[in-house]
């Protein structure tokens, strides 16, 4: 459900319809995070003394890491060039959450598309858009036009794929 390396932190289940983030920590891994708490952590992000000092603390972070049952449906929102070019994925894909192993000292947690493509979730860049469709594994992958997924601004839209860039 959630990495290894993000246990030591605060964290929580996901919740179903709820818009996430990937934030690198400062442990270095790559965790989701509610995208309000993002944001706003975004925003108000205090000057360099002061982020030093809440990293003594352990006070700067978004909000607890957000963990995938795995089975959970995702969708994907602007994927990285990088990622689009190097597994032929769309700007917007679809995705099941699952877990590669439990190894001890190894991250684990995997994005699993409809092409087959595997990836770690730590290969997300910072402020990858993920949707949460459902908790549990379903064979249906594309979310349905009509069902609303609210956007971590406040607006309303409905999900559908988007253009390939």
């Amino acid at each position: 459900m959630c990495d290894y390396s993000l246990m030591m932190l605060p964290n929580r289940l996901a919740v179903e319809g709820e818009q996430l983030v990937a934030h690198r920590f400062k442990s270095g891994s790559i965790g989701l995070v509610s995208a309000a708490g993002f944001a706003t952590w975004r925003a108000h992000r205090p000057g360099l003394w002061h982020r030093i000092k809440n990293c003594f603390l352990g006070q700067n972070e978004p909000g607890p890491v957000v963990c995938i049952p795995p089975g959970a449906r995702l969708w994907l929102e602007d994927i990285t060039k990088n990622l689009r070019e190097k597994y032929g994925f769309n700007v917007c894909e679809s995705a099941t959450f699952a877990q590669r192993s439990a190894e001890s000292w190894q991250y684990r947690d995997l994005l699993v598309f409809p092409n087959g493509t595997e990836i770690l979730l730590q290969l997300l860049g910072e402020g990858q858009k993920v949707s949460v469709l459902g908790l549990s594994s379903i064979e249906d992958l594309e979310p349905e036009p009509a069902q609303s997924v609210p956007e971590p601004w406040g607006g309303e839209r409905s999900p559908q794929p988007c253009d390939v860039a």
